[in-house]
């Protein structure tokens, strides 16, 4: 694969909304992830020899959120006011913080409102600060993990009574 396919591939996952392509072929793997509007980010690897046995471990982690992401066979959970309640889900493994800083107010709590641009909360990967939108409108109605724990990919991280 040239640069051009891959810029092809970034302009398509842009044109579509996706926020991850993955492909590998002939020994040649490209994994592109794009966190919402920014710019994506390119992982391009073509395995050696002695890495052979260190690369799959990175690839695996991955397969067991397919499990939580076919969980929902269960019914919707209901609100009192007997709207559906919609999962606001973590896009990414990592460290889940309710606020910017341990003394910070929350970016959002129980009976709080959100639109699609309300950053909710952030995810750290890797020391890096992933702040995590609404990305849908309605009130939150409930919190479901405790400040400062580990999340998985598509693990819910909120329930939101749409408007």
């Amino acid at each position: 694969m040239d640069i051009e396919q891959i810029k092809t591939v970034i302009e398509l996952m842009k044109s579509n909304e996706l926020c991850e392509f993955e492909m590998e072929e002939e020994g040649f793997r490209i994994a592109i992830k794009r966190r919402n509007a920014a710019e994506p980010q390119v992982i391009v690897s073509a395995p050696a020899a002695p890495m052979v046995m260190a690369a799959p471990a990175p690839v695996a982690a991955p397969a067991p959120a397919s499990a939580p992401a076919a969980a929902p066979a269960a019914a919707a959970p209901v609100s009192e006011s007997g709207k559906k309640l919609v999962e606001i889900k973590s896009p990414i493994v990592g460290t889940f913080y309710r606020s910017a800083s341990p003394d910070a107010e929350p970016f959002t709590g129980v009976g709080a409102h959100v639109d699609a641009e309300t950053t909710v909360c952030i995810v750290e990967a890797m020391k890096v600060m992933n702040e995590i939108k609404a990305e849908l409108k309605g009130t939150v109605r409930k919190v479901l993990v405790e400040n400062a724990t580990p999340v998985q990919f598509g693990q819910p991280l909120f329930l939101v009574e749409l408007d």
